[in-house]
C-alpha cells in the first residue's frame, strides 16, 4: 500500500534548487562578489547549534561565504541590535539570519526588527511579513516558502483546494497561510486551543503541520488522499504528524527528516543569492 504513496523528498528538492544556484554564484564571481550570509547564535543551545552549523556547511558547499557571529547567553537586546547594525552597515554582508529561539531575556522582536530588510533573507521583520502578504516579497520566510516549493516540484495543486495550517507563529503558520492564500488556497488557520481540531482537519485537502508537538497530528484525522506536510523537528527526528499512521490516509507526505527542512536550507541559500544579485544591480 505504501509504495502507491509519494514521499515529497526534500532532499531532492533541495539538490535542485542549489543547482540552479550555481551559474547565479558563478556570475557574482565573474563581478567580484562573493555572495554572504551571516548567522548570529546567542547562548548555547545545542539545537540552535546545530541548525547554525548546518547552514554553515551548506554554504561552504555552495560557494557562499558564511560569517558566524557566536554571541554568549549574557548578551542583552542593545548589545545584539548594536551587532546587527553592524552586519547592517558591512557592504560584503548580503544576509542576516538570527537564530531562534533567543534567551529569555532578549526582546526578540526588536533585534529581529533590526535587521535591515535588504539583508532580511529569513523573513522576520513587520516589513517583509508585510510585503508576504501582498505578494511582494523578495525574501518571504524560508520555511514556508520551501513549503510551497515543495507542492509546486511536485505539481501539487492548490488553487481551490482547502488548506489546514496547525500553527500561527509569526514566521511559519501565519505567512504559509498567506502564501496558499494568495495561491487561491481557502486556508484555515487552526493551533492548539482550537475546538474540533480533528474535525477541522479531517476537512482538508493540504494540512500544513506546524505545531511544535512530537506526532501531534494523528492518522485518523487525516481525509483520504489529503497531501500533508510537516515542518515540525522535535527531539529524535520526530516530526508534528504522526508519520506511519498519517502515511495510510495521505495522498502525499513530507517524511521527517529530509522532507522540508532541507529545502528550507536551500531557500536561504536562495534569498542570499538574490541579495547579492540585488545589492549589485544584477537583478
Amino acid at each position: 500500500m505504501n509504495s502507491e504513496k509519494l514521499i515529497l523528498d526534500g532532499t531532492r528538492v533541495a539538490k535542485s534548487m542549489n543547482e540552479t544556484l550555481v551559474e547565479r554564484i558563478n556570475q557574482l564571481s565573474v563581478r567580484g562578489v562573493l555572495p554572504c550570509l551571516a548567522t548570529i547564535l546567542v547562548g548555547d543551545d545545542p539545537s540552535s547549534e546545530t541548525y547554525v552549523r548546518m547552514k554553515s556547511s551548506a554554504c561552504k558547499r555552495l560557494g557562499i561565504d558564511s560569517r558566524r557571529i557566536h554571541l554568549n547567553k549574557a548578551t542583552t537586546t542593545e548589545e545584539l541590535i548594536a551587532v546587527i547594525q553592524q552586519l547592517n552597515a558591512d557592504p560584503q554582508i548580503h544576509g542576516i539570519l538570527l537564530q531562534h529561539p533567543v534567551p529569555h531575556h532578549i526582546d526578540e522582536r526588536a533585534a529581529f526588527e533590526a535587521i535591515q530588510i535588504e539583508k532580511d533573507v529569513d523573513g522576520v521583520t513587520l516589513l517583509g511579513f508585510a510585503q508576504n502578504a501582498f505578494g511582494a516579497a523578495s525574501f518571504p520566510s524560508c520555511t514556508p516558502a520551501a513549503i510551497l516549493a515543495i507542492l509546486d516540484y511536485y505539481q501539487i495543486p492548490i488553487e481551490g483546494k482547502h488548506a489546514v495550517i496547525v500553527g500561527r507563529s509569526p514566521i511559519l503558520g501565519k505567512p504559509v497561510s498567506l502564501m496558499l492564500l494568495n495561491r487561491n488556497a481557502t486556508v484555515t488557520i487552526c493551533h492548539l486551543k482550537t475546538n474540533n481540531l480533528p474535525l477541522i482537519i479531517g476537512l482538508a485537502d493540504i494540512v500544513v503541520a506546524a505545531v511544535g508537538k512530537p506526532a501531534f497530528i494523528q492518522g485518523a484525522w487525516i481525509k483520504e488522499g489529503a497531501v500533508v506536510l510537516d515542518a515540525g523537528y522535535n527531539a529524535g527526528n520526530i516530526g508534528d504528524v504522526d508519520f506511519e499512521a498519517c502515511l495510510k490516509k495521505a495522498s502525499a507526505i513530507t517524511p521527517v527528516p529530509a522532507g522540508i527542512g532541507p529545502v528550507t536550507i536551500a531557500m536561504l541559500l536562495k534569498h542570499t543569492v538574490l541579495a547579492a544579485e540585488k545589492s549589485n544591480l544584477i537583478t
